[in-house]
């Protein structure tokens, strides 16, 4: 399998990208988006299975993260949707790609979605896994899941974020027990998995910046984000993508399907919030057979 990897000038900085397979194939390349704010790549790393239909598969590491340019010390307001819009044109003109699919994984698929309703010529597909379409949606969802934590430790992330203390041990294992019922049922997670977790606590400046300090606690730059109001303006067929037991529960996800003119909704039930990882091979098949009318 032919793999490339290099980086785009991007403002200054750079952008890390590896295509898995043939941009030159005929097929409809990929491009992969992954979440956070603040995530890499890796974890969203298995879509790279579908470059064995011929399609090339486009990952990239966001700035700020992964083996991209990161920026620790600049101010909180840096971090804007435009920016991360701005290096996804970037890195399609530095791959001389004219037609594509995109895929965005939670947050990154709500930056498809601000990428898809700018109509740009070159976007054939959308894929929207797991994202909400408005992170009032997203907090208001949060709040019910949590209500359904055991009462200790409710009790212990109330108390710490009460206290502005989330950066403690105990904050972080009583969030342990959420993410495992709402963000990957695989436990312990995969390698790849692991590898975005430890690269958030080497560099958590994304995603304290735009989101919060965990998944459920989001009082950064985000937080009043939506789309929801914008949404008939995605016109290119789009697949929904979300698992059963998701954080972007069905509520967070149905604006997508109301506003979206062209689209359908796939729900895993063995999977929370990643798909890719707890039905890996489900989820390739369904993105595959989405994708397959495009060439």
């Amino acid at each position: 399998m032919q793999v490339r990897e290099g980086y785009a000038e991007f403002r200054g900085y750079r952008t890390w990208f590896r295509v898995t397979g043939d941009l030159n194939s005929g097929r409809l390349p990929l491009i992969v988006a992954h979440g956070g704010p603040g995530c890499t790549h890796d974890y969203v790393d298995s879509f790279k299975d579908l470059a064995a239909t011929g399609r090339a598969v486009v990952h990239y590491d966001q700035v700020g993260n992964g083996r991209s340019t990161h920026l620790p010390g600049v101010s909180p307001d840096f971090w804007t949707v435009a920016l991360f819009l701005a290096e996804l044109d970037n890195l399609i003109e530095h791959l001389e790609i004219s037609d594509y699919a995109l895929l965005g994984q939670s947050w990154g698929g709500m930056l498809g979605a601000e990428h898809a309703v700018r109509q740009p010529a070159g976007l054939k597909a959308l894929i929207i896994a797991n994202s909400p379409a408005s992170m009032a949606l997203w907090s208001e969802a949060a709040d019910e899941l949590r209500q359904a934590l055991p009462r200790e430790v409710q009790a212990t992330l109330l108390r710490h974020e009460t206290a502005g203390t989330t950066d403690s041990a105990e904050y972080h294992a009583a969030a342990e027990v959420f993410y495992a019922r709402h963000v990957c049922r695989v436990q312990p997670v995969p390698a790849e998995v692991e590898r975005t977790n430890v690269a958030i606590e080497e560099d958590p400046t994304v995603y304290h910046a735009m989101n919060g300090p965990t998944e459920f606690h989001v009082i950064g730059s985000m937080r009043h984000w939506s789309i929801i109001d914008r949404l008939p303006r995605i016109l290119v067929p789009t697949l929904l993508i979300s698992g059963r037991f998701d954080e972007a529960t069905p509520a967070t996800v149905q604006p997508f399907a109301d506003g979206i003119s062209d689209v359908r909704w796939q729900i895993f039930e063995q999977s929370s919030h990643m798909p890719h990882v707890e039905e890996r091979e489900a989820c390739m098949a369904c993105v595959d057979g989405f994708l397959a009318p495009f060439g």
